[in-house]
């Protein structure tokens, strides 16, 4: 059974969060909210973590698109090469926001996403996320977790999720209700900015 743990956004509980990373750094998988919809994480320094989600959504661990979630642009380089003036505009106009950015990964990548050319990076504005990825000192994993209803797609209410999570996961926090609309994704790999999926971010970058 998965613990369920309440955090306000306002003013995330540092031993609350400081319990989310012990659980993180353990090789748990954490429910959270974002700026978009409720997401599933681990600690992107975790093979047996990273495994675990990745048989959960039914795909290959080293052909999963899972987005990496940072703290802030800075940390976005230790995963990324070399950004350029433009894009680097673009991510400090739009970041911490509700987009995904695919950007071209460096050598720093954990092994089992060696192969993989982009990575998809988030920096969502939601404190509670931002406030883990903090005290855990490196990026989460990070991927929508859908509903199975095809009219609702994201669940907003985190005791529902906590019901169909709670066998899966160690910790759902309940951050209160969740956003409908995935994030905005955009790769920035190319010449121009190329729209992958419209969600909650404004495509006015």
């Amino acid at each position: 059974m998965a613990e369920f743990i309440k955090i306000y956004e306002q003013n995330p509980d540092e031993n609350r969060i400081k319990e989310v990373v012990d659980v993180l750094k353990k090789g748990g998988l954490v429910i959270y909210p974002s700026d978009s919809v409720y997401a599933l994480g681990c600690d992107i320094k975790n093979n047996k973590a990273l495994e675990k989600i990745a048989r959960i959504k039914e795909v290959k661990l080293e052909k999963a698109n899972f987005s990496f979630v940072c703290e802030s642009i800075s940390n976005i380089s230790d995963y990324v090469k070399h950004i350029s003036t433009s894009t680097f505009k673009i991510l400090k106009r739009s970041l911490p926001g509700p987009y995904t950015f695919i950007l071209p990964g460096n050598n720093n990548l954990p092994k089992v996403f060696k192969k993989k050319k982009e990575v998809g990076i988030r920096v969502p504005n939601n404190a509670i996320t931002l406030a883990i990825v903090r005290e855990l000192g490196n990026p989460i994993i990070s991927t929508s977790i859908y509903d199975e209803d095809e009219i609702i797609e994201y669940t907003t209410d985190p005791e529902l999720i906590y019901e169909k999570w709670t066998k899966l996961v160690d910790v759902v926090i309940d951050g209160g209700y969740g956003g409908n609309i995935p994030s905005t994704v955009i790769n920035l790999c190319g010449d121009e900015p190329e729209l992958i999926r419209e969600g909650k971010g404004s495509l006015e970058i």
